[in-house]
């Protein structure tokens, strides 16, 4: 039996069940730890509602400088997407949200830490490889792994009996679940869970849907420094405001809408309602300037491992010896990607117009067709008879 909990609070329905049936089951202290990564006004009522259930400690950090710094931003260096097209905004928020709470809970004297990601989904998995790479004897406790209750029903039903305030919008089933950050808001489950439906508009958050969107392109630049964003038309920001930044600009003109069905690390399919604009941007113009600056086998190495990058952070090994490996590699690329690029919004488009470096490795005088420059066009031919025995040889094979 635990002798005091560290609970992930977000202030909900859930987390707010979660927080009484932990006080009622184990009758012991619950301290709750709410990490503030962007998600919006929804913290403001967090503590009062903790207080009204009795809890003496409770913990409500910023983070949101600490997570793009040291989170989005290296997995960023990567170019990463799951599964070709998500940029894993719900998945890279968890290993800081479990290393933190492992923190407060040696602060506290916790032995236990407790979430409230369901058995169905992957942030169980994600929560607890965190809490388990850095502190290996924590005691987790998972509820809806363990509790009696089958429905959300069946949690308004207790929260009702526990004078728990349930919002009027959550007197019955919601229509979808939402997850939010400074890098992304991810929307799914019940009217989403057809993949032939068309998301609803009001689904959307962040973005505006391309008939709202402003009918003036918008222009502006972009500075890199050692692979990470620095700068927008000359104006310097900390990571997290650089991020803020784009994402304004990015949902203003209709950035970063994805709609596609994942597969989950537990083993089924899901759709996931993606709102990505900032990091949208962020991708297309870390690929432009590398294209100038990384020499190919580097740029053609990093896409190889990006899919196995990825799959780590999703499946939550973000504090795997494999990916301390691959970052390592990745970030030993990224000295020289400094520049600029020029970058037009319009209409959900992000079309890359020039880009810039001291470090540039493009040549006009060697690619041009007008100069003859150190290239000898005669040395094609032995080039490309060389690379051309294997298919003469297996001609009558195939």
């Amino acid at each position: 039996m635990p002798k005091k909990i560290v609970l992930a609070y977000s202030g909900g329905l859930d987390t707010s069940v979660i927080l009484k049936w932990l006080q009622n089951k184990y009758n012991c202290p619950v301290v709750t730890f709410t990490a503030d990564i962007g998600q919006g006004d929804e913290l403001e009522p967090v503590e009062k509602k903790a207080k009204n259930l009795g809890v003496k400690e409770i913990f409500i950090e910023n983070l949101q400088e600490e997570f793009v710094r040291n989170y989005v931003f290296p997995m960023f260096r990567a170019n990463t997407l799951y599964e070709g097209t998500y940029l894993l905004g719900t998945a890279i928020a968890r290993p800081l949200i479990a290393k933190r709470q492992i923190e407060i809970a040696d602060i506290v004297g916790a032995d236990a830490v407790a979430h409230g990601a369901t058995g169905k989904g992957n942030d169980q998995v994600r929560f607890e490889l965190g809490y388990y790479a850095n502190n290996p004897n924590i005691q987790v406790i998972a509820p809806w792994r363990d509790w009696e209750f089958d429905s959300r029903n069946d949690l308004i039903k207790y929260a009702q009996e526990n004078q728990i305030q349930v919002p009027k919008d959550k007197q019955g089933e919601p229509p979808f679940s939402t997850d939010a950050n400074l890098l992304h808001t991810s929307s799914e489950g019940k009217l989403l869970e057809d993949p032939w439906m068309e998301v609803p508009e009001y689904v959307f958050t962040r973005t505006n849907n391309l008939e709202n969107s402003p009918n003036e392109s918008k222009t502006f630049v972009i500075d890199f420094k050692n692979g990470d964003p620095v700068s927008i038309d000359g104006n310097q920001f900390s990571p997290h405001l650089i991020l803020e930044k784009l994402n304004q600009l990015g949902g203003r003109h209709g950035v970063g809408r994805i709609d596609l069905v994942e597969n989950r690390f537990v083993g089924m399919k899901s759709r996931g309602i993606y709102e990505t604009p900032g990091g949208t941007i962020l991708l297309k113009a870390r690929r432009a300037i590398e294209s100038i600056t990384l020499d190919k086998g580097e740029a053609h190495l990093k896409d190889e491992i990006m899919p196995k990058y990825a799959e780590s952070i999703y499946n939550g090994f973000w504090f795997s010896s494999e990916r301390f490996a691959m970052q390592k590699l990745i970030d030993s690329t990224q000295h020289k990607v400094n520049g600029q690029v020029k970058i037009k919004l319009y209409k959900g488009n992000v079309v890359i117009l020039g880009r810039k470096s001291e470090n540039s490795l493009y040549d006009a005088n060697m690619v041009s067709f007008d100069i003859k420059g150190d290239y000898h066009q005669k040395d094609a031919e032995g080039f490309i008879k060389i690379n051309s025995i294997r298919l003469k040889k297996n001609i009558n094979n195939n």
